[in-house]
């Protein structure tokens, strides 16, 4: 059992050397490089919709690293396996862990180049190195713990050695006693059994340097915070318009209006966050256009810049979820940028993407039609945080994020929907994505014990590009009541919502539900959020004593 235990060791340990080499090469070259994060990007591309929504609504913004964690997971069964099966005279661990190196080879050549596989092809090469020398160092131990079980036997039964000499006796720690055989077989395996826990050290720790240098090096050497945080952003041409004091009603429990940077929600299929250089970036602006148009960092200084005020929402965003968040977004127009380039009649879609790869595919005439949607490069008056897209990414008010909110945007090509299809269209979801009436119940809290008496129910309610007119609550199957909304700063933007409820002792079940600017009152029909998003009043229920 203790040899198992070391043989499954060394596997773990080796194929921790594998990943530690190919992450520190990696850090050289860019971490799309790394074996883990290629694979793991892979996974999220084919993962199906119904799993990807449920790891949504059951880990919100830590799916990421739920899918971190049952990699390791996977790894290290695979590792044990074949540290398992792995024999000095038998190399089957090793070619477990050679398959492994060619497959995760395939995959991060697939999404960068053939070179890319490099690193991982040279760390699985290590890998295997240090798993060949720890299984011979093992074989070794059970060897000479073979041999010195043999000889005890020999030396307590009597018999003599190969050469038919009797055995001699062994000298008694004390008289009148024999020798313990376990304690001889130990004490002569020993040194051999040494080296193999030497050894395990060794290998671990270099795949703990490895693996940890290479993860902190390439983070440090592609890290574009310090360079995000000296930027001066530009100052728009029209004063900033102030929030008028009674958009936000400031109920507590209540989502304030506007969202801080760092509780935005972030959705997207980046498993490691791009690290863009405002230096090296650019927007290229091309397909069915009469111009072909490239713009940098420092072409953009020249230009007009606007702020505007625009709710973004999540297609996953269950009924009553918090996958939605409002902010000022500082940026440059992007029907400005269209017209410049000149699409030809005949197009009708966008296809924006992303520098990781991503796309989405926007209707042309959305962009085009007068409304605020801006090549965004600041957020709440700062440049655009790394995980929402820094240096610049594309805000469009009234259109779900897959099909509209690129971040790291590095091109616009203007094209056809029957002649392109874009990441999350091709997974079967609706190709053009306007957001529906959605309505929140923020307090009080689900499953929540409040006091008789007075009590505050309050929310948000959205309708991005077509403005809300209504909020209503119902309790329980009443008559549905009418809420005192706060003041509608923008159509682009979710509106709070207050209702005064006398509540009486007993459990209760609250809903809600709006109406939009144009009359239509949002849906009862309880929907999944595939394929254009989630339908239904949000309800809460709650405990009145």
């Amino acid at each position: 059992m203790a040899d198992l235990r070391l043989r499954v060791v060394a596997g773990i340990v080796s194929a921790g050397v594998a990943l530690g080499v190919a992450e520190l090469l990696a850090a050289f070259f860019g971490a799309d490089l790394a074996p883990m994060n290629a694979i793991g990007a892979t996974v999220i591309d084919h993962t199906p919709d119904g799993v990807r929504e449920w790891a949504i609504s059951t880990f919100g913004t830590n799916d990421k690293a739920v899918l971190y964690i049952c990699m390791g997971l996977v790894a290290v069964l695979v590792a044990g396996l074949a540290g398992a099966i792995e024999r000095t005279t038998r190399a089957a661990g090793s070619a477990v862990l050679a398959i492994f190196g060619v497959v995760a080879a395939i995959v991060v050549a697939a999404r960068t180049s053939a070179a890319g596989a490099l690193p991982t092809i040279i760390g699985v090469a290590v890998g295997i190195y240090a798993l060949r020398v720890l299984t011979r160092r093992i074989d070794a131990a059970d060897a000479a713990t073979e041999q010195a079980a043999t000889e005890t036997r020999g030396v307590t039964t009597g018999f003599g050695d190969k050469t038919g000499k009797p055995a001699p006796t062994p000298a008694s720690p004390r008289a009148g006693c024999t020798a313990d055989p376990a304690r001889t077989e130990r004490a002569a395996a020993k040194p051999e059994r040494r080296q193999v826990l030497q050894g395990l050290l060794v290998v671990g720790g270099l795949a703990v340097v490895t693996g940890v240098g290479g993860r902190l090096l390439g983070a440090r050497r592609h890290d574009v915070s310090g360079e995000r945080a000296a930027v001066e952003l530009p100052q728009p041409s029209a004063p900033e318009t102030p929030i008028a004091p009674g958009a936000d009603l400031r109920v507590p429990g209540l989502t304030p209006y506007l969202t801080a940077n760092e509780d935005f929600y972030r959705i997207d299929t980046a498993l490691v966050v791009p690290q863009v250089s405002k230096d090296d970036w650019s927007l290229r602006i091309h397909g069915l256009v009469d111009r072909e148009i490239r713009l940098t960092w420092a072409d953009l200084a020249n230009r007009p810049a606007v702020e505007r005020l625009v709710t973004l929402a999540c297609v996953s965003n269950p009924v009553g979820g918090d996958l939605i968040g409002n902010a000022r977004w500082l940026g440059y127009r992007l029907d400005e940028l269209l017209a410049e380039a000149g699409p030809h009649p005949d197009a009708d879609m966008v296809l924006s993407h992303s520098t990781d790869g991503w796309t989405a595919g926007t209707p042309l005439s959305v962009l085009t039609d007068g409304r605020d949607a801006l090549l965004a490069v600041g957020m709440n008056g700062e440049p655009l945080p790394v995980v929402h897209g820094y240096p610049a990414r594309l805000v469009v008010p009234g259109l779900y994020g897959y099909v509209s909110a690129t971040k790291w945007v590095t091109e616009l090509e203007i094209t056809r929907f029957d002649r392109a299809t874009a990441y999350w269209t091709r997974r079967g979801w609706s190709a053009l994505g306007p957001i529906k009436t959605g309505t929140r119940i923020d307090t009080p809290r689900p499953r929540g014990r409040i006091k008789q008496g007075r009590t505050t129910v309050a929310g948000v309610a959205w309708a991005q590009h077509r403005g809300i007119r209504a909020v209503e609550v119902q309790i329980d199957n009443g008559p549905w009541q009418t809420a005192r909304l706060a003041d509608e700063q923008s159509i682009d933007t979710w509106r709070q919502w207050v209702y005064d409820w006398d509540a009486t002792p007993g459990p209760h079940t609250l809903r809600a539900r709006s109406t939009d600017a144009t009359g239509e009152v949002q849906t009862a029909e309880r929907r999944d959020v595939v394929p254009d998003g989630a339908t239904g009043h949000p309800s809460v229920t709650v405990q009145v004593s």
